[in-house]
């Protein structure tokens, strides 16, 4: 990696946008060569100085003084912070391509992920800012707002859309960003509060022409998805080329679920998964429940969801997911060992694994929640009033938590 380099085309990307665009689109480049020499670097730039302002300097809460995440937690968010930055911006990429004969441009998934790349500069850049008192967030916000301004001017260099309809390329891809990026962080939130991607000992070692990782560290799992999604890209490009609308549909699905690391997987009806919804739970009995299954863009996701309460007043809710594609976001967490835990003025967050499950637990003094990941595909969690952790622990306990397992390769679609 040549740091002098990489330090001159940042600095060209955001001072000189105008005149640097034509230079990157007629540079030539490879998929390997943006990662180790520019984006590997730049992206972890947000996630660190997150890590410093949560874990070392701590935020400034009014009346409450300075809070601080534990080390531990704060790395574990860091890891996978990082981690899933590369992922976004190799699906960003795809996206980029594949909407680009929409716009009257042209498909080239390397010029893809250079546009998508330089344009994150911006955004990486200002990750600096986190530290910063106030000024911070206005600095990160005009950083993304910057990004969008440099992704509307490269697109016409990079994927040779006209000029006239650059601006709508750029809402449209701005947009899926942003949904992409509310639903995986949804997913990972879910998972495990602040999830982990923690490694033992990851390692990559960089030739002239590639990147190679470890293949049991976390960077190595994620070169691993890597190539599952560009598989499916070029499945993908085949289909379009074929002109087949059904494999160009069956194509996008498979894209899809390479990209979500789950593959296609086909989520359990709603009453399959209403199922699991014990009439008891803890000795209240259930009120209202509700089930269904929601898909787009060949993803799908089934949730199941009860109520539970008695004479007194005490409640407690009961939600079962099935995350269909999404499913390879859980196992993000099972990279490497998940150890997190956060200390609050009224209870504690943790996060851990116990007979093989991830579990994450958080408790606010009279309440709290209860969640368990089984199959790496399925969420159970209970929440509401209870005496302590242990109460709902054993609620939790209630469901056959067995049974749901074992359909966790149910409708997995393979090839």
């Amino acid at each position: 990696m040549d740091f002098n380099k990489l330090v001159a085309r940042a600095k060209a990307i955001l001072l000189m946008p105008k005149t640097e665009w034509p230079a990157i689109a007629d540079e030539p480049a490879t998929v390997a060569d943006l990662y180790k020499n520019y984006i590997i670097l730049l992206a972890a730039i947000p996630a660190i100085f997150a890590f410093l302002k949560m874990s070392l300097i701590g935020m400034s809460i009014p009346f409450a003084g300075t809070i601080r995440i534990g080390i531990s937690a704060g790395l574990t968010q860091m890891v996978l912070s990082y981690a899933l930055s590369l992922a976004m911006v190799f699906v960003m990429a795809l996206i980029v391509d594949a909407l680009a004969p929409s716009f009257g441009g042209q498909k080239n998934q390397v010029q893809a992920l250079k546009v998508v790349t330089y344009a994150y500069t911006a955004s990486w850049v200002a990750g600096v800012a986190q530290v910063v008192p106030i000024l911070g967030t206005l600095i990160l916000i005009a950083g993304g707002i910057y990004s969008i301004y440099l992704l509307y001017l490269g697109l016409p260099h990079t994927m040779k859309c006209p000029p006239d309809k650059a601006g709508g390329y750029t809402a449209v891809v701005i947009i899926i960003a942003i949904v992409l990026n509310v639903a995986i962080w949804t997913v990972a939130g879910a998972v495990a509060g602040v999830g982990s991607l923690m490694s033992g000992g990851s390692s990559f070692s960089v030739s002239d022409n590639d990147v190679t990782f470890d293949k049991d560290s976390s960077l190595g799992k994620l070169e691993q998805w890597s190539k599952s999604v560009e598989q499916a890209g070029k499945q993908m490009e085949a289909a379009e080329k074929s002109g087949d609308q059904q494999a160009q549909a069956d194509a996008m699905k498979a894209l899809m679920g390479a990209a979500l690391g789950g593959g296609q997987v086909e989520a359990l009806a709603p009453d399959r998964l209403k199922a699991f919804l014990p009439e008891s739970l803890a000795g209240l009995s259930r009120g209202d429940l509700s089930s269904e299954r929601n898909g787009a863009m060949g993803m799908q996701i089934s949730e199941a969801r009860a109520s539970y309460a008695d004479d007194s007043g005490r409640t407690l809710q009961l939600d079962i997911t099935d995350t269909g594609s999404a499913k390879g976001l859980l196992g993000l967490a099972s990279w490497a060992g998940v150890e997190g835990e956060k200390q609050t003025s009224s209870g504690y967050e943790k996060t851990y694994r116990t007979d093989g499950r991830l579990v994450h637990e958080e408790w606010r003094g009279s309440d709290g929640e209860y969640a368990v990941v089984l199959g790496e595909r399925f969420t159970v969690k209970v929440s509401g009033q209870a005496a302590s952790i242990d109460e709902l622990k054993s609620a939790i306990a209630e469901v056959d938590l067995g049974g749901l397992e074992a359909l966790s390769n149910e409708g997995v679609k393979t090839h």
